[in-house]
Parts: structure tokens; sequence; C-alpha cells
């Protein structure tokens, strides 16, 4: 079983790495840098701080969302006596799990398999598949046409991998990439592959209704179900036996969850009326799972404003172990733009929203998502962005500017009208707005005291520990006697755009 994840930048050296260190690893090549120097702390022991290079921000996204893939993946194979390896050379079966459609990725994930084919020259008993989001639409390409894989799984039809791997076994090629209408692994326990042995993500929901111009998600991923609760609080409990100190529900719009029985969310209304009336909703799972574990932290993600309840905020207020913070993507500041983007609220809507939680959760953190140089985005749209940004203050942000994602009805009915460098500058005024406000609201917690879950060693010392509060705010502070998954008080004594640096206290 691989424990222990190592990113080096050439894809070359990778497979060698992966030799010398053994078993125990699995190197991954990133392509190249993935973050940058954004500025060094000249008056704190000239600490670094870094940024994710801007077209590396969805390798990132990516590389989150498949290792929870990865898991459920590995958790059904291990059932029918399948074990993972790090060395692809001892493989039986190679699957590539994809989350992107873009044509970069279509082409990395192309390069991939073609090398793959290289080694099942030497090795003919390997099989090789492509599983997740992609699949759909490489399958033509890559499996009829270009003969690149022997099996092909949509997002939904992991369960039926181990029926399928049978086929390819007796020289039959195989094939699922439909769309289920019910949450397909409710009851699976994900094999957790690496991570820090301290936090863990816990599905929730599958799949999005909301159809914003811009996201591919409802064509990939299918319509929005919700998973069982009793499994969702089950799995979170397995998790807290296993010493496992936080846990983050997640889900494409997890304030939008809704279980009556099973089924889509979109047939709800279909429902008999005590199927209706005894419906979980996303406060409610929220409330089972902080009294499930109080000594765990919770955390969610991903919220969409349309669908933030009050009755969320007031739970987030009334359990300690659910953290006061919120990712809340907004994508625009402009009424115009978010109409054209479909994203079910305005400026005025959202600006009221973040108001209530101001008023119900006094202390918490909100980040953003948002989107420069969306199709007919104007100088006044994009003024008015960075107005809400000013009147928010964010403490911290997801930014990127507008590209096409095939399939969707922006690339089908918008024209994408918006230079590339008139999109880059918007971004980078956008960029810089945000890291004056992380900086400011960072710097207002300098000499507050918080209580840090130890996540690992700091990259930069080896004699410092890193963690977060309940905010979500990365605190650096002298390692001493504490180690990871430990909750420490934290008295903060500095703070740089990114980063808090304190003194454990006692």
């Amino acid at each position: 079983m691989s424990k222990n994840l190592v990113i080096v930048e050439s894809p070359a050296k990778a497979k060698t790495i992966e030799k010398f260190l053994g078993p125990d690893f699995k190197v991954e090549s990133s392509f190249g840098h993935i973050r940058d120097l954004e500025n060094v702390d000249r008056e704190n022991k000239f600490i670094p701080t870094y940024v994710v290079s801007k077209d590396k921000k969805d390798v990132v996204t990516k590389l989150k969302k498949l290792a929870k893939q990865s898991e459920i993946v590995a958790s059904i194979l291990s059932k029918d006596g399948y074990e993972t390896t790090s060395n692809v050379e001892e493989a039986d079966l190679v699957l590539l799990n994809t989350c992107s459609i873009r044509d970069k990725a279509e082409q990395t994930v192309r390069k991939r398999l073609k090398k793959l084919n290289e080694i099942k020259k030497t090795s003919p008993d390997l099989k090789i598949g492509v599983l997740g989001c992609m699949a759909e639409r490489v399958r033509e390409k890559f499996f009829e046409e270009e003969k690149l894989v022997d099996l092909v799984v949509g997002p939904d039809a992991y369960r039926d991998l181990p029926k399928l791997v049978g086929e390819i076994q007796e020289g039959r090629n195989a094939v699922n990439v439909l769309l289920s209408k019910e949450e397909t692994y409710h009851n699976i326990e994900p094999v957790r592959i690496g991570g820090n042995g301290v936090s863990a993500f816990v599905s929730i929901t599958r799949g999005c209704d909301n159809m914003c111009t811009f996201c591919v998600v409802p064509f990939t991923r299918g319509r929005e179900r919700s998973r069982d609760p009793q499994t969702i609080v089950d799995e979170i409990v397995n998790l807290n036996q296993k010493n496992f100190k936080e846990v983050t529900l997640l889900g494409q719009n997890v304030d939008s969850y809704l279980w009556y029985g099973g089924g889509l969310k979109k047939d709800f209304e279909k429902a008999s009326d005590m199927a209706q009336a005894s419906a979980i909703r996303f406060a409610d799972l929220l409330k089972m799972v902080a009294e499930a574990v109080p000594n765990m932290r919770i955390r969610f993600s991903t919220s969409n404003p349309q669908d933030m309840a009050d009755d969320v905020l007031h739970t987030i207020a009334r359990y300690d172990n659910i953290c006061d913070y919120i990712h809340l993507p907004v994508q625009s500041g402009s009424s115009k733009v978010l109409k054209a983007m479909n994203r079910g609220h305005n400026r005025e809507e959202y600006i009221e929203l973040i108001q209530r939680i101001r008023r119900i959760i006094p202390n918490c953190a909100i980040s953003h998502d948002m989107i420069a140089g969306f199709p007919g985005e104007t100088e006044k749209d994009h003024s008015e962005t960075l107005s809400l940004m000013e009147l928010v203050q964010y403490d911290f942000g997801y930014m990127f500017f507008y590209s096409e994602r095939p399939n969707t009805f922006a690339a089908r009915k918008l024209k994408d009208d918006i230079p590339l460098e008139v999109k880059k500058r918007r971004l980078s005024e956008i960029i810089e707005v945000q890291r004056k406000h992380s900086k400011n609201n960072l710097s207002k917690l300098i000499g507050k005291t918080f209580e840090v879950l130890v996540e690992g060693n700091s990259k930069k010392s080896e004699l410092d520990l890193f963690g977060r509060t309940s905010q979500n705010a990365v605190v650096v502070f002298p390692k001493e006697n504490f180690k990871p998954g430990d909750f420490v008080k934290v008295n903060i004594q500095n703070a740089t755009s990114a980063t808090l640096i304190g003194k454990a206290i006692t």
C-alpha cells in the first residue's frame, strides 16, 4: 500500500526516484514548478511566502479531488484482492483518474497513456484504464480510435470495476460511463491513501443542479444527489476511532444537501409527504456530525450563496467543533455578470448574506472564488468586483481569469470577447486587492491566542510545526514537544500575507 506521496518537477526523474525510494512511496511529476515566491518577510527571519502559480491552480484542485476518488477506487478493488503498488512495472492494472476535460489535460492524459503502452509492449498482461469525468469524452478517441486503453469507467461506475476488470482479463474491452440517479458510493469506506493522518475528506453529495454557464460539472458528474446521512456519520465516527482529528464534508454544493430516502434532488417534490417531512437537510447533517464526534473539527466545502440558509449559520454558531470558516464563491461583483453566469443570486443578495454571516458568526472567516474577464465583462463590471472585495474584505480567495470549458453554455452561446492581456491585468488587480486584505486581516490577529490543530512540520524549518485555526488561518510555531494531531494554544506574535507566526502557551 502506498504510504507517502513525493512530487518532483521532472517526469523523467519521477520513475527513477520511485525505484530508489521503494514501495512505500508514490512519486508523481508536477511537470514544472507549481508555486512562485510571493514575498520575503524581512522583519521575521526572512521567511518566504509562496503562491501557487496561476497556470497550476487547476492542477492543485484536481489533485485534491483525485485523491478522494482514488481512495474509493482502492477500497472497491481491495475487496476483490487487489493491492496498490508504487511501481508501475509491477502492476497488473493501471488506472488514470481524471477530473478535467480541458484540452491541455486531455493531451497530458494521452502522453501518459502512450508511455504506459510502451511498458505494455514488454508486459503484455498489463491492463490500462481511464476513470472519472473525462471518461465519456475520451472514450471514442482513446478507446476506439487510438486503442490506448482497455477500460473506460465514468465517475458513477466505480462499483462496476471488478466486473469490468474481469471482462478485460477475458480479452474483452469494457466501458461504463453511465451517470446514476443515486449516490453510488454511500456505503464504501475509502482506503485513505497518503494524507497526514490528521485530516480527512468525506463526500456527502455528488453532481450539481445549478448550471452555471461557465461550469462543466453538471455534464460530467450528473444531477445532484445526496448520500444517506447515517453512512456519512458512520464513516466519520470510524475516522474518529482511527484518531483523525478533522473532517471536511465535500460536495460541489454542500449546503444544498437533501436526503429524503434517495434519488435526485430535483425529484424531491415528487416524494411522499412523509418523505418530505422527514427529509434531512445540510443543517441537520451538520448537527448529526457535530454531536457524533464532539472532539473532531468539522469543515465543509463548497457552498453556493443561493443555498446558504440561516439555519446552517446558526448551527455553525451553536457547535464549537464546527469551524468558523465558510468558503463562499461569488465569481463576480457585478449583478450583470452574475446573471450571465446564471449564478442564482445578485450582488445585493450576496452582500445581505455576508451581513447575516457576520451577525450570526462574528468571528467567521470567509473566502471566495473570483473569475476575471468573463464574456461581456466591462471595466465597470470589473470595478464592481473590486468594490465588492473592498466591502467584504475576504480572508483569502481563489482567483482565475476566464477560459472556456467545452460543452458549457458559455462556450456554446457566449463570445469570449475579452483579450487575454485584459483578463490578466484584471486578475492581477483582483489578486493585489486580496493580498492587501489577507495581510490586514492576519495582522489584526497579532496578540490573540488561538487553538491550532497541528498538521505537520513547517515547510521552512524542521524546528517548527504548522497547523490551522478554526478560521482556516495557517499558523507556524516552534515544535517543542508537540506533534501532528495535537490541539495547541498558540499566541500570535507576527503575520505575513499568508501565515501567522506564534508561540505555544501552556
